[in-house]
Parts: structure tokens; sequence; C-alpha cells
């Protein structure tokens, strides 16, 4: 039973990060084609800084289900929210120390990317 609870958010976040995939792989191919090799990297961080914490948030926030566990979902949400956001801070830095990507492209991939995600929760948490 509580697998079926969970399933139906999991299904929602899957469909979301695998909008955001395409959409991560549309940006970089299109800041590659405008700017280079450099563009298409910084674009490909700034896409990745949005799409990596979002899996691991996904990981933790669907572990449990059910009104009996409601405690352990709460927490497992939290430690997700943490660890998202530890995740793209970590990324960030990475992206900007290791690879010294241009910034804006980095920003401008993240956003959309996130912004991506976010259009498509919408979309599809609507449809029934």
């Amino acid at each position: 039973m509580t697998n079926k609870l969970a399933k139906r958010g999991l299904d929602l976040a899957k469909k979301g990060l695998l909008f955001q995939v395409v959409t991560a792989l549309l940006v970089t191919v299109i800041a590659g084609a405008f700017g280079g090799a450099h563009s298409a990297v910084s674009a490909a961080a700034g896409a990745l800084t949005s799409i990596l914490p979002n899996i691991a948030f996904a990981a933790f926030a669907f572990r449990y289900a059910g009104a009996s566990k409601n405690q352990l979902v709460a927490r497992s949400f939290s430690q997700g929210s943490k660890l998202k956001l530890a995740l793209t801070i970590i990324l960030f830095v990475i992206a900007f120390k290791g690879l010294n990507a241009t910034p804006l492209e980095i920003f401008l991939a993240f956003v959309i990317t996130t912004a991506s995600h976010g259009l498509a929760m919408f979309h599809y948490g609507t449809k029934q």
C-alpha cells in the first residue's frame, strides 16, 4: 500500500527530471552552437548544478510513504532539502573554481533548467 502512495509522486519527479534533462541538453547545444565549446561546458555545468541536486532530493523525498511513517517522511524531506542546498553550493563552487566557466552562461543554464523543472511539475502535476 505504501508503495502506491509514493509511486505517483515518484512518477511525477521522474517526468520532471526527464524534462529538465532534455531542456539541459537543448541549452547546452544552443550555447555550444553560438559560443563554442567553452560556452557549452559552462552551460552544461549550470544545468548539472540544477539537475543533480534534484535527483538527490527525489531519492530522499520518496523513500517513505504513508500516514504511519509521517515522521520518517518529514525527516526524509528535510534531509533531502538540506542535501539539495549543499550539493547546489558545492556544484557552483566546482563550476566556478574547477572549470573556470563563464558565470553568465552558468547562471542562465541553471535558471532555465530549474524553471523547466518547475514548469514540468506544474504541467504534469495538474494532469490526472
